[in-house]
């Protein structure tokens, strides 16, 4: 699908995704929101998953050390902990509320395991793609504090946690924690009050997306709705509009600009050619792909 230029226009829900129970790492099970897909649909998003259980033996086994070249990953934590270790020495304790963006480009091999036994461990990771110029430049990752995230209270209730991007405000651009990114995303969680209405521009040529992870939302001009669990992908135009019913509700809004190139993956691997991803086994394989 393309997105028309269309100025001053209302997006409209092209589609709705059902998220799709499965697993990953060591067992952990999660509900797989975007997955590949050969048309590429979500460029530059390349997967997208939810995990949320207060039972320990569904997050257990964590995600023990693995590599990752050609792309970042966004772990954004609702409840619960998780440690990150890395090759280089890194660790990161990432709480309610943290972020880590973690751009793994040449390469870097790295655990998420759980710091605790029982209770609710909550969140979602993100995928996106990186541009052919930046896939085998030396990684780099932060990790960010709730207390840093940027908060917008809204007039009428609710608020916007702006992870990455700026959101535009009465008073001014809100910034977000995360900037430089070439993709120019934005990541926004946003929480509505009862009988809500808020509209958050986009990009004209960007890819937009909603997850829903807790009420409904009405989306677009006609107000289609979304309900918990459910992503729409949102095309032609420049704004979000967002409305709630009699219940508050929680979601998270994804932009960011589709880098039009070829897509290679398999596995932990995101290149443009087969021949790049051959090279990425042989140099894990070989003990140079983190180097």
């Amino acid at each position: 699908m393309t997105t028309k230029q269309t100025v001053g226009q209302v997006r409209h829900l092209a589609r709705t995704i059902n998220g799709q129970r499965t697993s990953d790492g060591a067992g952990v099970k999660l509900k797989r929101i975007i997955s590949p897909t050969p048309d590429n649909a979500f460029d530059p998003f390349l997967l997208f998953d939810e995990f949320a259980s207060d039972e320990a033996a569904d997050y257990i086994g964590g995600f023990p050390p693995h590599p990752h070249r050609g792309f970042e990953t966004v772990t954004y934590m609702l409840a619960g902990a998780m440690l990150h270790r890395d090759h280089l020495g890194n660790e990161g304790h990432l709480r309610a509320g943290d972020v880590q963006w973690m751009t793994a480009a040449h390469g870097i091999i790295h655990s998420e395991m759980p710091e605790q036994e029982d209770g609710l461990l909550q969140g979602f990771q993100l995928w996106i793609n990186l541009p052919a110029e930046e896939k085998m430049k030396p990684p780099h990752y932060q990790d960010i504090p709730a207390a840093d995230i940027p908060t917008v209270s809204l007039a009428d209730g609710g608020y916007i946690k702006v992870i990455a991007g700026d959101y535009a405000t009465a008073n001014g651009k809100v910034t977000g924690a995360v900037t430089g990114v070439t993709t120019q995303p934005l990541y926004f969680d946003i929480a509505l009050s009862p009988q809500q209405e808020l509209a958050i521009p986009v990009a004209l040529e960007h890819t937009a997306a909603v997850y829903v992870y807790q009420g409904d939302v009405g989306v677009g001009a006609d107000t289609s709705r979304l309900s918990s669990g459910q992503l729409g992908q949102l095309l032609d135009g420049d704004r979000i509009h967002l409305t709630t019913g009699n219940s508050p509700a929680r979601l998270l809004l994804l932009s960011a600009k589709p880098l039009r190139e070829p897509v290679v993956q398999s596995g932990p691997f995101v290149m443009n050619t087969t021949a790049e991803i051959e090279q990425a086994f042989r140099d894990y394989r070989d003990g140079v792909l983190a180097l």
